[in-house]
């Protein structure tokens, strides 16, 4: 039998066991356990301990000539009996500790890309052609899947928060990007084979090579647990740390060669816009910039009121090093972005706390990862108050992150949020939170929640000269000391001419403590010196400049909004979504041949590329018009159906439309169409089918998607049908 800890994307246990009551109980009872996990580890290290003693023992009996040939020495040739069956164990266990592993899906990764391109899914772009890789192709389910899960997204995000939703261009001037950092620091690692030129991300490399080293039964204790420990850190390693590690672990490249020395790699597309080649573009690495530069006028439309939000949901382009995993790594994708714009100064409470903050998530710290620990379930209004995430608006938007996780089918244990070590933060964050979910590469950042604190727009005010600031207005007003500086344009115009204007302004940015101690110069000296930026020095008279305290009633002041970013990879979030939900159906008696095994996806149905497959019991003219006035009922209603229409056995056609998540079935029969004007309605996960009229079919498909009624309901309101060729197809289990 399948290990209870594992991942299986058979369902079953046994040739009979009760049918799970729905796929997250199902799924989430095959991944595999932290306890039994580290418990293989340890008895993994354990018996490559022995057998490395058992091996220097060997080696000492040959050296010596009383005991170096087996024939001669039962006890030498009892040894390496024992070794070699030492390493069958290990081997054994080294195969059971993988599949246990926590942190890695267990899924038959060919399978299931072999499914996703035979149900044309997602498929390479351009594979009649030699293309270059990273490029995706979406096909008519996975596009239906994309469509729902936006609108989901805009419901849950957009509408639930009355967020300001843009479109802003791809294509973006060099401008932009170099304001933002984009040019100088949106890079990462790339190291090179010196013999074929075969270019490698340096980490992933990396991770790559220990992970197989990990798997090697050869591998030894003291070499796995710094194997281990290093994977836990690496995403954190700088240039000269990737260097050293390359070359203190002797890394290679895939073909065995030796490697460059990491060197940064600017990950954006750089193109010309227009016909002269002179001005540079870059295809956007993110949505977000679009939003800044817009910033006055999105202030300007919510009429100056603060906090607000902003979204944008576009595609994004990244030069990636080495693409591969499918949708995981691409270079070109859709992400939907939310700028959150937020007094900096502001530590209030989020207006709608209370609606996530006893949610437990599961958080991983910095100070767990640096310890060597696990993610583990807190609630937020805990992680808040204990200081785990210091930004009460970051904590709210990871509440509301978890909960549309759920609400889109990700199980509650194969989600994580993972905060970012000090050294592997964007440059523009003062913190973030990556919500990681789990798959068979293991955990894959898909969500980055990120405090830009005002660098965004601090950095776009200062190059563009517009300000960019929102206004906080004091009610009542306020009683404030201020420091004025006041020029004497007769005596102060004059005297300096065309250094005038730059002279004025750099006194005005001076502190109030400068501007104060120069005051005391011109009173006590008659003059005070000056000593530009660039070195000039001016002495200013005293009938020039006049610097004084006041009081002031100050009605408002403006500040430079702090940003809380939620950044969605969709590709990222529906990969991971099609891995958790897909299985494939067992075989209740290996022996039965006329059972169907075919994969299928446990999609929720809201997010279901459609949501009812229509087909007749047979290929009969006598049903024709039933299986028209059903796709009428669908079409009129706005259900997105397909109909199976085709002569092929109907466990069959219930097998091809499971394994494109379709949650529901309706067929058409004789007995109770044609004689009841009733239809045999099927549930995908169960295979199991209730008789429900044709006139309340339409309403308990909408209750159904719109969660108004459960399955369970509904078998209590309606009569069961026999299960027939649903049978064959098989239960979940």
């Amino acid at each position: 039998p399948t290990h209870p800890t594992t991942i299986s994307c058979l369902w079953f246990t046994s040739t009979h066991t009760r049918t799970m009551s729905s796929h997250q109980q199902a799924l989430q009872s095959k991944i595999g356990s932290v306890e039994h996990y580290e418990q293989l580890s340890q008895q993994l290290l354990s018996m490559k301990s022995q057998a490395t003693l058992l091996g220097e023992d060997i080696r000492k009996m040959k050296k010596n000539p009383d005991t170096s040939d087996p024939k001669k020495s039962p006890l030498l040739k009892e040894k390496i009996h024992a070794l070699k069956q030492m390493k069958i164990d290990i081997d054994k266990v080294t195969k059971e500790w993988r599949r246990a592993d926590p942190d890695k899906l267990e899924l038959d990764s060919d399978e299931f890309v072999s499914f996703l391109a035979r149900r044309f899914f997602v498929v390479k772009s351009f594979e009649i052609h030699d293309c270059p890789g990273g490029l995706y192709d979406f096909g008519p389910p996975a596009c239906a899947i994309k469509s729902n899960l936006l609108n989901m997204w805009r419901n849950h995000f957009v509408l639930e928060e009355n967020m300001l939703e843009v479109d802003c261009t791809s294509l973006t001037p060099s401008r932009v990007f170099e304001v933002s950092g984009h040019v100088a620091r949106f890079t990462d690692y790339i190291v090179k084979d010196t013999k074929t030129g075969d270019a490698h991300r340096t980490d992933k490399l990396i991770s790559q090579i220990f992970e197989d080293r990990l798997a090697n039964p050869k591998t030894s204790s003291q070499d796995a647990a710094k194997y281990q420990q290093i994977l836990g850190l690496l995403d954190g390693y700088n240039q000269d740390e990737l260097t050293a590690l390359i070359k203190e672990h002797n890394i290679l490249s895939p073909l065995g060669n030796p490697l460059t020395d990491p060197v940064p790699f600017n990950l954006m597309f750089q193109t010309m816009i227009g016909p002269t080649g002179k001005s540079v573009g870059y295809m956007r690495p993110e949505t977000a910039q679009g939003i800044f530069v817009n910033f006055k006028r999105l202030l300007e439309y919510n009429a100056g009121q603060m906090p607000f939000a902003a979204a944008c949901i576009g595609q994004a382009f990244r030069n990636e090093i080495s693409p591969k995993g499918g949708l995981l790594r691409v270079r070109e994708f859709t992400l939907a972005e939310i700028e959150h714009f937020m007094h900096p100064e502001d530590d209030s409470i989020h207006p709608k706390w209370d609606t996530v903050k006893n949610i437990s998530v599961p958080l991983f710290s910095r100070e767990d990862q640096n310890a060597g620990k696990r993610a583990r379930k807190i609630t937020l209004e805990q992680a808040f108050t204990e200081g785990m995430i210091k930004n009460n608006t970051q904590a709210y938007f990871i509440g509301r992150v978890y909960q549309f996780m759920m609400e889109i089918g990700i199980l509650s244990n194969a989600i994580r949020f993972r905060q970012h070590l000090s050294c592997e933060m964007a440059h523009y964050a003062s913190d973030c939170w990556d919500c990681e979910l789990l798959s068979s590469s293991g955990w894959v950042e898909c969500v980055g929640l990120a405090d830009r604190s005002a660098y965004d727009l601090t950095a776009h005010s200062n190059a563009s000269g517009t300000e960019l600031v929102a206004r906080e207005v004091y009610n009542p007003p306020r009683q404030q000391e201020v420091v004025v500086v006041e020029a004497n344009k007769k005596v102060f115009g004059p005297a300096f001419k065309r250094d005038a204007k730059r002279i004025l302004e750099h006194i005005e940015n001076l502190s109030d403590e400068d501007k104060l101690a120069l005051s005391s110069q011109l009173q006590d000296n008659g003059e005070a010196k000056v000593t530009l930026e660039d070195g000039a020095e001016f002495a200013i008279p005293s009938k020039a400049l006049t610097i004084e305290k006041r009081t002031e009633t100050i009605n408002g002041s403006n500040y430079v909004p702090s940003v809380i970013e939620p950044s969605f990879g969709i590709g990222r979030i529906i990969h991971c979504l099609l891995e958790q939900t897909y299985w494939v159906r067992p075989e209740d008696d290996p022996s039965d041949n006329q059972k169907i095994a075919r994969s299928v996806l446990s999609l929720p149905a809201p997010i279901a590329p459609y949501k009812c497959v229509v087909m007749p019991v047979a290929n009969s003219s006598e049903f024709v018009p039933y299986v028209q006035k059903v796709l009428s009922l669908l079409r009129n209603a706005n259900i997105s159906h397909r109909a199976d229409t085709t002569s092929v056995a109907i466990g069959r056609r219930y097998a091809r439309a499971d394994d494109l998540g379709i949650p529901f079935a309706v067929t058409i029969d004789t007995e109770c169409t044609v004689e009841h004007d009733a239809v045999t309605f099927r549930e995908r996960d169960s295979c199991e089918q209730i008789i429900i009229p044709m006139s309340e079919l339409v309403n308990v498909i909408n209750d159904l998607v719109d969660k108004r009624t459960t399955w369970t309901d509904l078998k209590g309101k309606y009569p069961e049908q026999h299960q027939t060729a649903s049978e064959k197809v098989g239960k979940k289990q």
